[in-house]
């Protein structure tokens, strides 16, 4: 409890001490990553070194920590501050930026989280939007923004737009007209949203900001439509297909990042009937990286379960697909 008091209590970055701002523009594939837990679903950070090394390996050099793949909803807020200052300090060393997701419904414990990723460095912060009592306009949404962005006023911040979970929808491409006359911090957009037509409108006003795409299976159509980037799920254990598939794009060959993407669509669609963020789990322990099972509401995963979709995956041919 006095660690939980003291990090209550995060003091505010001091201006003399506190890092420029990186205006380096993100790229490629950035991996949404799993909170790791033990047997008992407690976190167990010392399994995030492994987690980093899978990713290098995989040439995965950004995450983006605590989100909704995250499970941040059902993290405490002293669990998110310790996820969050083990992957900094792990990225000093391995050459990773991290993305501090701080968002929730208590806008107090974003700014907590905020304040405390400045001071550990993160290269990014982002926040999804209050979803139990909902911003009630536009201007509200930014005021809450402007609120939490606020306390890491050296550090970039992305406003991560995903209506299908907050029930939180405005026009983004007003948003980000208006955040970017309120907040001296704002970067950008994690784009996490079908419409791709509202996808153009939002880089058409970008102003020099970012959006990166969120929904994996329709990557290959968003690059098509100018995304440099994507900040996914399925990175953490898919990324070699997602790698040629953006390769494949630029390259111009089309029938080969077709391919690719259909191999995302194909495994999302495998995982899904077990319950996607478990089914998840399940298969970064097949790759050699044990992460637990996923907090509650999700369903564990049986054994039985777990056997059988290690099948569907050697019938769909990822294990393949991924080597």
């Amino acid at each position: 409890m006095p660690l939980l008091v003291r990090r209550l209590d995060y003091p505010h970055p001091n201006p003399t001490e506190t890092k420029t701002m990186n205006q380096t523009p993100l790229r490629g594939l950035v991996a949404a990553t799993h909170t790791p837990f033990d047997s008992n679903g407690q976190l167990e950070l010392g399994n995030v070194e492994a987690q980093a090394s899978h990713l290098i390996k995989n040439d995965v050099r950004t995450v983006f920590i605590g989100g909704s793949t995250g499970e941040s909803p059902m993290l405490t807020l002293e669990e998110r501050m310790r996820l969050a200052t083990r992957w900094c300090a792990i990225a000093r060393s391995a050459e990773i930026e991290v993305i501090v997701h701080v968002g929730g419904n208590c806008l107090e414990d974003a700014r907590v989280l905020a304040r405390q990723a400045e001071q550990l460095g993160a290269r990014a912060i982002s926040m999804v939007a209050p979803s139990y009592f909902k911003p009630s306009n536009l201007d509200m949404l930014v005021a809450c923004c402007a609120q939490v962005a606020k306390e890491a006023p050296q550090t970039p911040f992305y406003y991560y737009d995903i209506p299908a979970l907050t029930g939180v929808k405005f026009s983004m491409p007003d948003f980000m007209q208006r955040a970017s006359e309120v907040i001296p911090t704002f970067a950008g957009l994690k784009y996490t949203n079908f419409d791709l037509g509202e996808f153009q409108l939002c880089r058409s006003v970008a102003l020099g900001h970012e959006v990166f795409w969120g929904v994996d299976e329709f990557y290959l159509a968003a690059m098509t439509l100018g995304a440099q980037g994507a900040i996914g799920s399925t990175f953490n254990f898919a990324a070699p297909i997602a790698h040629r598939m953006e390769n494949a794009f630029v390259r111009g060959d089309l029938e080969s990042a077709r391919r690719e993407q259909l191999r995302i669509v194909q495994l999302v669609q495998t995982l899904v009937p077990y319950g996607y963020l478990p089914a998840a789990k399940a298969v970064m322990k097949m790759l050699g990286v044990d992460l637990g099972g996923a907090r509650l509401p999700f369903a564990p995963l049986s054994d039985e379960q777990k056997r059988s979709l290690r099948a569907d995956l050697e019938k769909l041919g990822f294990f393949e697909w991924i080597s």
